[in-house]
């Protein structure tokens, strides 16, 4: 506008006769047009301001809202919801009875401020003040009801969770813009933000509320430094609990170490430990090896590379008691034998083993649903070493998440599964083929052996067919194995002969109960897995 004026003062309008005559007027407008256009701006921007005021203003007054959907558990359970709250406010400025405030004050805030402390505040000169944060309901409303200018609600939403800690993992929480920082609220933040309906996750409240209560009861029990769990539809993936311990605080985020925030199902990475057998057997079968192959296991196994010079002892665990000196292929994996697996290995083709975990996904980190897990440590090289302590689960570390979902692929039939935080329908889910059925039949038969007969027995529970699988991991401490430390897990699947969910219990450098020697899972993963087991499976079979 005032580009067009500045033409117009300069030049005139073509058309009029005697150019220093049509300047003159022209000079006029032009001014009268740069006034009017400083006098808009001015007006906008005064109501730019007024309008910000009356929009904070706005939200005192529950007249306009930040909205983000709430999110439930599978049976429509609130796990996170915005709740309206207040802020009682002073502004002096606009005070016209100062002892009618104050009064008020005290009145409303008893236990912080006196009558004088009031007083004091509203004479102080000071043009805002925040007198409390977080009010009650009743003192929003005797607030209101007072009617007094200056002393006003600020109201606010609060994000609530209403299963606290045991969802603090799962949920997540939201930060100071209402937008997600941690689980499902920063993995769905968009649909939250965006919609009105609830989100629906495949949790449940029921059983979440289990895992959290006996995995809490073992993590003291045994003096665990951690301890998580989770539980897995087989056949639509659908994450139905899933708890980290320790835990924090959704609602007072400062009440926890920043460290308890971490996932460890999906962030921290540990040796596997024998729950690896699961994938050597496999091998063994897929490569031709028969299940009733026997191996000499009464001695430990010398891993020798092809000019025959020995280069690594596989010695299995003290505990370790053999039924005979000679093994089957089934009955390595049923006793957990250490030397025996190894042996498996070396008579599998060189690449064969390798391939296997990249078909399973070892070899990268996970992009879910709800987010990256961290990425597996795979062995620098491949050779006969690796190969035969990977057998049995070390020398390679994964997180529980890859372990839980490679288990899976290989016990539900052979189809390898992503999982999903949001609940499904009964309808097909499509998988990639990562094992023939036939091989998958035959390791659930096997795990069903080492819940009925070996390490397994403790998580045995009356009325429904369990299969399973234990590992107990030694930890490393400045790059040497400390056999003080270690990881216990047990992975289970039920109802064996097909399965429907799949539960994997890991507890970090537990230690024995008092006047007992041995840590090791069948100790403690194992019965904290059949005391979960035996709590839900009636919700799950209702």
């Amino acid at each position: 506008m005032i580009k067009v004026g500045k033409d117009i003062f300069s030049r005139g309008f073509t058309g009029i006769q005697g150019g220093d005559a049509g300047r003159k007027p022209m000079k006029t407008v032009y001014w009268w047009i740069r006034a009017v256009f400083i006098v808009f701006i001015a007006v906008t921007l005064t109501y730019g301001i007024s309008g910000t005021d009356k929009t904070r203003r706005g939200v005192a007054n529950g007249q306009w809202m930040v909205k983000r959907a709430d999110i439930v558990d599978r049976n429509g359970d609130v796990l996170a919801k915005n709740v309206m709250s207040g802020h009682i406010t002073l502004r002096n400025r606009d005070v016209t009875d100062k002892e009618a405030v104050a009064n008020m004050i005290h009145q409303v805030l008893p236990y912080d401020y006196s009558l004088q402390d009031a007083l004091n505040l509203v004479n102080s000169g000071r043009r805002f003040i925040y007198l409390k944060k977080y009010v009650s309901d009743n003192q929003r409303d005797m607030i209101k009801k007072a009617r007094l200018r200056g002393l006003e609600i600020e109201s606010v939403q609060d994000r609530k969770y209403p299963k606290g800690r045991s969802f603090s993992h799962a949920v997540g929480f939201v930060g100071n813009e209402g937008h997600g920082l941690e689980g499902a609220e920063r993995a769905f933040d968009d649909y939250l933000t965006e919609n009105a309906d609830p989100l629906q996750l495949s949790l449940d409240a029921r059983i979440q509320a289990v895992f959290y209560e006996q995995l809490s009861i073992a993590m003291q029990k045994y003096q665990a430094k951690s301890a998580m769990g989770m539980m897995m539809n087989s056949r639509t993936g659908e994450i139905v609990a899933m708890v980290s311990l320790p835990d924090y605080d959704p609602e007072n985020l400062n009440l926890d170490p920043v460290a308890n925030r971490m996932f460890k199902p999906m962030r921290a990475v540990y040796e596997p430990g024998s729950i690896f057998k699961i994938f050597n057997t496999a091998l063994a079968l897929e490569n031709g090896i028969d299940v009733n192959h026997q191996y000499y296991i009464k001695e430990p196994f010398k891993v020798r590379l092809k000019n025959g010079k020995a280069v690594k002892t596989v010695r299995d665990h003290p505990s370790f008691k053999p039924p005979r000196p000679n093994l089957t292929v089934e009955e390595i994996m049923v006793h957990s034998c250490n030397v025996g697996s190894a042996q498996i290995a070396m008579d599998l083709p060189d690449d064969a083993q390798k391939e296997f975990f990249e078909r399973l996904h070892f070899d990268d980190a996970l992009e879910l649903e709800f987010g990256k897990t961290g990425r597996s440590l795979m062995p620098p090289k491949w050779g006969p070493v690796e190969r035969a302590t990977l057998s049995y689960g070390h020398g390679m570390s994964v997180t529980p998440m890859h372990l839980m979902l490679a288990v899976n692929a290989v016990t539900n039939g052979g189809f390898y599964i992503y999982p999903t935080l949001k609940k499904r329908g009964l309808g097909k889910v499509r998988g990639e083929r990562v094992l023939d059925p036939e091989i998958s039949a035959k390791i659930r038969d096997i795990m069903v052996r080492v819940s009925e007969e070996t390490s397994g027995k403790g998580a045995r529970v009356v009325g429904v067919q369990i299969g399973g699988k234990t590992a107990t991991a030694e930890k490393y401490t400045n790059g040497k194995v400390d056999s003080k430390r270690n990881v216990t897990a047990y992975v289970s699947i039920f109802p064996a002969n097909a399965p429907q969910y799949i539960t994997l219990v890991v507890m970090d450098e537990p230690q024995p109960e008092k006047g007992k020697y041995w840590k090791t899972a069948a100790w403690n993963s194992v019965p904290t897995t059949g005391k979960i087991l035996d709590r839900i499976l009636p919700l799950l079979f209702e």
